[in-house]
């Protein structure tokens, strides 16, 4: 279940939410920017209280891919789509296939403005069902000649986030021997604790999926219980499931010297990244972060087969993050400031030259 959220400022420029008239389940398909390009955005399956709660998680994981495109330096806008469970929606085979279809024409709808991939919930495969209702899907199974899973990448990325990020509390990116928590083990957060085990991490993990804990066991790694991870001591803490789990609650007590990780949108309000701040924890805007996989995908569907340009660019990601600190404390402002700041410029030179001016 996903945390209750208040609704974002709608600065979107399409929003459809209807309901699949296959599988009778609610579809959001958000288009936050298209400025830079075709906006480029996972499609999440997740079970939400309320069909609004998915919308909300639709327009808060668009906007986000805004920034995040924008200061990958993609030329791509942002967008998300969601499908929501209800608290009972039971989904097989038949209607997870007949929800696909849905937002494969929910997708079409938006004329190759918006271009879906797996997010969250859904696979490479799925995406194969989308692409039997619209050309505008990219992550299909690399067994039919797509680019495949982005775990991977975005697992790399965030791996060359948490170094830069280590470097600056702790005064060395090396692993071994430093405390680290991951709070997810899905299949960016398990590929990340997998490597981080073998260069000698101390890590604590956890997840709400209890089956997870065998992963814990192989890693020799300590497992909590779900919600109490944030007590941990730790140099970094690694948000790898779903958003908003960075309350102020949650900040207020929160034993680790920095954040970095994988989830979008961690910070359940914006202003938490000023809570952090203020309790001398180095945030990792998490837009910058994370973006390996979209940087895998976006550049491999334009480019196809230039794996090293896309791999040098996934590692830069730990340059943009150093980048980004140095910025941040000589202007006296919080990482995210920065960020949003970077991001911000890109879609300002975007918006020019779309007005010719």
């Amino acid at each position: 279940m996903t945390h209750t959220l208040p609704l974002p400022e709608f600065r979107h420029e399409r929003v459809e939410v209807i309901t699949g008239r296959r599988s009778g389940l609610v579809l959001t398909v958000a288009l936050h920017s298209s400025i830079l390009g075709s906006a480029l955005g996972g499609a999440r399956l997740w079970r939400y209280p309320h069909w609004s709660d998915a919308m909300g998680d639709a327009l808060r994981l668009s906007a986000a891919m805004t920034l995040k495109n924008a200061a990958a330096g993609l030329d791509a806008g942002g967008g998300k789509s969601v499908i929501a469970l209800g608290p009972e929606d039971v989904l097989d085979a038949d209607r997870r296939r007949a929800a696909f279809l849905d937002l494969g024409d929910a997708v079409d709808a938006f004329g190759g403005l918006y271009r879906t991939a797996e997010d969250v919930g859904s696979t490479t495969e799925d995406m194969l069902v989308v692409s039997e209702r619209t050309p505008h899907v990219i992550g299909l199974p690399s067994s039919v000649g797509g680019s495949g899973e982005p775990a991977g990448p975005t697992s790399r990325g965030v791996y060359a986030a948490l170094r830069a990020t280590l470097e600056r509390v702790a005064g060395s990116g090396d692993v071994a021997g430093r405390r680290i928590t991951i709070s997810g083990l899905g299949q960016v957060g398990s590929r990340l604790a997998v490597r981080l085990s073998s260069e000698g991490a101390v890590l604590t993990v956890t997840d709400v999926n209890p089956a997870k804990m065998s992963l814990a066991a192989e890693l020799g790694a300590t497992w909590v219980e779900p919600g109490a991870e944030q007590l941990v001591p730790a140099d970094v803490f690694v948000p790898a499931g779903i958003g908003g789990v960075l309350t102020d609650e949650v900040i207020d007590v929160l034993a680790a010297r920095a954040v970095c990780g994988p989830a979008n949108n961690p910070l359940a309000d914006r202003a938490g990244a000023d809570r952090l701040a203020g309790r001398g924890i180095l945030y990792a805007p998490d837009f910058v972060a994370n973006a390996g996989g979209v940087i895998y995908l976006d550049v491999e569907a334009k480019h196809p087969g230039h794996r090293d340009e896309i791999a040098s660019r996934i590692d830069g990601i730990g340059d943009t993050v150093r980048r980004l600190f140095d910025e941040a404390e000589a202007r006296g402002v919080t990482p995210l400031d920065a960020a949003e700041a970077y991001a911000a410029e890109r879609l300002a030179a975007g918006a020019r030259e779309t007005a010719g001016v």
